[in-house]
């Protein structure tokens, strides 16, 4: 039996994922370096400096900054990011998830949120869903980031369940080696990479049923 969601944000509940290439971009572009979609399919799932890092070292300035600059350069990003999510409505939830919330509501099956957006209470708000949600992991306080299971062990601790009670939601494949890790059932949301070890795959939350998904 199962008796909690453990759910990552982008891509699978939303998709902010233009919004992050769009400030990315601009970043990358002003201190002459040029990335695109392809490379940003790494930075999914990542935290904001790793993610910074990343681009540095694709542009092969990795040592041209110091630690000062750099969080500089990683907050500017973020300003951008956080003014392009304002135009986020209820409309850009992907399909069917307030249908599969509402009836995990209805049945009192715990939800948490297990992203490495530090943007993400924010967002939960203006896709009209926040007060779904028992529980929201403050990336602030870990001390890995994923594919490490840390993150998913704290989502299950925060809903008073054993990780192995809990179903983990992600869309990328360093999230669901870290749902793995923590021992949780993993279902993958496909979307642009293949997701090996998921123990199941969907295309949207319309394929499921909370009731069915419990009684894994």
């Amino acid at each position: 039996m199962k008796k909690g969601f453990v759910f990552d944000l982008d891509g699978v509940i939303t998709d902010t994922a233009k919004f992050h290439y769009i400030a990315w971009k601009e970043l990358a572009d002003s201190i002459g370096i040029t990335i695109d979609l392809e490379f940003n399919e790494q930075l999914k799932g990542i935290s904001r400096m790793d993610s910074l890092d990343r681009i540095l070292a694709y542009g092969g300035k990795e040592n041209d900054y110091t630690k000062e600059q750099k969080e500089e350069m990683a907050a500017d990003k973020n300003a951008n990011y956080v003014k392009l999510l304002e135009d986020l409505t209820p409309d850009d939830q992907l399909p069917g998830v307030k249908a599969f919330l509402d009836e995990a509501r209805e049945k009192k099956v715990p939800c948490s949120l297990a992203s490495a957006s530090k943007n993400a209470p924010f967002i939960l708000k203006k896709l009209g869903v926040y007060d779904y949600f028992n529980a929201i992991v403050d990336p602030a306080t870990l001390k890995k980031g994923k594919p490490d299971p840390e993150i998913f062990v704290r989502a299950a601790e925060l809903i008073n369940i054993d990780p192995s009670e809990a179903i983990g939601f992600e869309d990328a494949q360093a999230g669901v080696e870290g749902i793995k890790g923590a021992g949780m059932y993993a279902i993958g949301v496909e979307g642009h990479e293949p997701l090996t070890q998921a123990d199941m795959t969907i295309k949207s939350f319309e394929e499921l049923n909370v009731s069915e998904l419990l009684e894994l």
